[in-house]
């Protein structure tokens, strides 16, 4: 009989991804978020819902083997303006899961985190994922609670939102023939691309990354200006930069990481998506999207 895995926030950018990795992989695969996922494939299960409904939560967790928890908010920005939000959707929706993992005995709890949870900088998004830890870790001493906490960095690729900062660069090159880049163009990202990433959420499941955080970022490090230069040289030589400081900027320069003990273990890939295929692949779901759009 295959292991059964349950993805919260299923439908989103890196959740859908996921759940096509483990319904490859052969795993029997139910989704669950508040809306209908349209990545959804017949061999997959859709469940409507919220997290904040403890019920809902309990009664599609069990049977289940694997729970994978992608739902809350998941953008700096949204979550710079929003404390209580934060609080309600990434701390009390995961403590929801937690209770009904344990009373269902799940064999792993996975959770999606952040490379900024112990930087100085990510506002109330950092808090809050920082907190979830925090409880994740907790519920390991009191419960037994086998988990894998995953530090994702920065994603890119197909099924990206306007959120999503190098879909918004590349949809403003598309469209606009200028791109407006909120920081001066220095700073640094290891992107990876959505589906290697999946990849090594899936690779997880191995006994060895049991009660672990594993940071899952991209290998080489590139600067913004340098990743702007690249898609004008892929869209169109003319595409204008226009870079602005904002004082209140969450968002890191070189680094996401300040001293503590609580590192996490970077997992790599030895096959990775090419950073510039991965950037067409993007400009082909935008440029298909926009046809549809008319």
């Amino acid at each position: 009989m295959s292991k059964k895995a349950i993805v919260f926030g299923g439908s989103g950018f890196l959740g859908s991804h996921v759940a096509d990795v483990l319904s490859d992989d052969g795993l029997d695969v139910t989704v669950f978020d508040r809306r209908q996922s349209p990545y959804l494939r017949p061999d997959q299960t859709m469940v409507i819902g919220d997290i904040l409904d403890a019920n809902k939560v309990r009664e599609t967790i069990k049977g289940q083997d694997v729970v994978y928890h992608f739902a809350g908010l998941a953008d700096l920005d949204q979550a710079a303006g929003k404390p209580l939000e934060s609080v309600s959707q990434n701390i009390v929706g995961t403590i929801n899961l937690l209770d009904a993992v344990v009373e269902s005995k799940i064999d792993r709890f996975i959770y999606a985190s952040t490379i900024y949870v112990y930087s100085r900088l990510g506002g109330f998004y950092r808090c809050s994922k920082q907190a979830a830890e925090l409880f994740i870790e907790e519920y390991n001493n009191c419960h037994s609670l086998e988990f894998t906490v995953l530090r994702y960095g920065s994603l890119y690729g197909p099924r990206a939102d306007e959120g999503n900062g190098i879909r918004s660069f590349l949809h403003q090159g598309l469209t606009k023939g200028k791109i407006t880049y909120p920081g001066t163009g220095d700073e640094v990202r290891e992107y990876i691309n959505v589906k290697d990433a999946a990849r090594l959420s899936v690779d997880i499941l191995a006994s060895e990354y049991k009660n672990r955080h594993i940071v899952i970022t991209g290998q080489n490090p590139i600067k913004t200006r340098e990743m702007l230069e690249l898609i004008r040289e892929m869209i169109d030589q003319n595409i204008v930069f226009e870079f602005s400081h904002h004082e209140n900027n969450f968002h890191y320069t070189l680094t996401p990481y300040s001293f503590t003990p609580k590192v996490g273990s970077k997992l790599v890939s030895n096959l990775y998506t090419d950073m510039g295929q991965g950037l067409l692949e993007c400009l082909q779901e935008i440029s298909n999207n926009s046809e549809k759009s008319k």
